[in-house]
């Protein structure tokens, strides 16, 4: 009979060990509504415009109906049209030379211009500024300002690379789209945001999977974020689906009795 409790009592360790591992949508699924363990972040919307800080890149383009002004500051039409396919991804062969840096001054160097502070400036604001820095001294149009070369990291659970910002403002699920969805075994209750802000680093920690993340200061990116993923502690069986869970209780059910029947002599 204390053969058989044990037997018994191994048994049913071994299958609610094994079931409290298994990975179920619970774990996976995105926009669930905040309950079971998953969080609300209603009222914690900040999103701000991206303020532009040393080392970003900018691509600028002046227009004029004077052609000498345009080929001055666009190179020629045909190089402006190159340019402009390529959406100021980088994909024209003299884009660099109609980009500009933010040096640690907070300047970009400006043709004719000369030294332009733009820091801390929103790219509208840095698109006014440029105009009225212009204006005085050559017809000009308008100006067209956008940032290149920007990019967001993940980092962890068997995905890592680095990805083009394609757009001003970028969500965390269209971050997912552009890097591929988190693999089955990440632990989506814990991605965490490294993040640049006033020259310090900040570390954001938040469940993706709440319905509630569109209303928070998590739902957007900014320009050289990186994320950081951690996997499930669930990973050890990998059970996750009922089949393999029943396939995972047998097997091993079967050989923690085998292992059991070798080492304890059986009753004479």
């Amino acid at each position: 009979m204390r053969k058989l409790c044990s037997k018994t009592n191994l048994l049913v360790l071994a299958i609610t060990f094994i079931v409290t591992s298994c990975i179920t949508t619970h774990h996976t699924n995105y926009l669930q509504a905040p309950k079971n363990f998953i969080p609300a972040y209603k009222d914690t919307f900040s999103y701000r415009d991206y303020h532009l800080k040393e080392g970003d890149r900018l691509y600028i383009q002046v227009y004029s109906t004077d052609d000498k002004t345009n080929v001055l500051f666009n190179g020629s039409s045909a190089n402006s049209m190159q340019m402009m396919s390529g959406g100021g991804s980088g994909s024209g062969d003299n884009l660099d030379l109609y980009t500009y840096l933010v040096q640690s001054n907070g300047n970009i160097a400006f043709p004719i211009v000369g030294e332009i502070y733009v820091k801390g400036s929103t790219i509208r604001q840095t698109k006014e500024i440029i105009e009225n820095a212009i204006k005085p001294i050559l017809k000009v149009n308008s100006v067209d300002v956008r940032m290149i070369g920007r990019s967001f990291s993940v980092i962890g659970s068997g995905k890592s690379g680095r990805f083009p910002f394609p757009r001003e403002k970028l969500n965390i699920f269209q971050a997912l789209a552009l890097a591929g969805d988190f693999n089955q075994f990440t632990d989506r209750s814990k991605i965490k945001i490294l993040r640049i802000v006033d020259n310090q680093t900040v570390i954001k920690s938040f469940d993706i999977r709440s319905l509630d993340i569109i209303n928070s200061e998590f739902y957007y990116l900014e320009p050289d974020d990186i994320i950081f993923l951690q996997p499930l502690n669930e990973q050890f069986f990998g059970a996750t689906t009922l089949w393999t869970t029943i396939s995972t209780i047998i097997t091993t059910v079967s050989f923690g009795v085998l292992i059991y029947n070798f080492f304890v002599p059986k009753a004479k």
